[in-house]
């Protein structure tokens, strides 16, 4: 018998909103614990500024690596029903792939919006899938080698996997 096909990827719009929930999340979080940890007048701007920083950063690993490995999603993609895979086995992700997931979207999202202008000021559209100069991939797959996939069709892959091979 034929292995059922790997879920196809959830479309752009949910991915958006489960990157946005995450990061205003992660910001409400950091913004708490910030004004928790420096309420007092004596804090300095860069001492506040360093602290934003590092707490932002490693609640941001906690929430794209750490969670993502215990449960297979941030929180965001919890919230939007979306499940993170691995290809081509439909998989838990490992760490590796994960961190360099993690540091593909730190470095490289924040560049979205000035790929965007410089694209506006070009006469040809680039292909859909190289959009801020990123290499060629499969639709709905990063540079890691994961899929976002719906949770229910995860459900039902899985299920029918056990199914056929017991």
């Amino acid at each position: 018998m034929r292995q059922p096909c790997i879920p196809k990827g959830t479309g752009e719009t949910r991915r958006y909103l489960a990157v946005g929930l995450d990061c205003y999340l992660c910001v409400l979080v950091v913004g708490l614990l910030v004004n928790s940890c420096l309420g007092s007048a004596e804090a300095g701007a860069g001492r506040t500024a360093a602290v934003l920083v590092g707490q932002l950063v490693v609640l941001s690993f906690a929430n794209q690596v750490l969670l993502t490995m215990a449960v297979r999603a941030s929180a965001g993609k919890l919230i939007m029903g979306v499940r993170v895979i691995r290809l081509p086995d439909a998989g838990r992700p490992e760490f590796r792939r994960l961190v360099l997931r993690w540091l593909y979207g730190l470095f490289w999202l924040p560049l979205q919006p000035w790929h965007h202008l410089r694209r506006t000021t070009t006469t040809a559209e680039p292909p859909r899938e190289r959009l801020g100069g990123c290499p060629q991939a499969a639709p709905h797959e990063d540079l890691a080698g994961v899929r976002q996939v719906h949770r229910s069709d995860l459900r039902y892959y899985r299920a029918t996997v056990a199914g056929r091979g017991g």
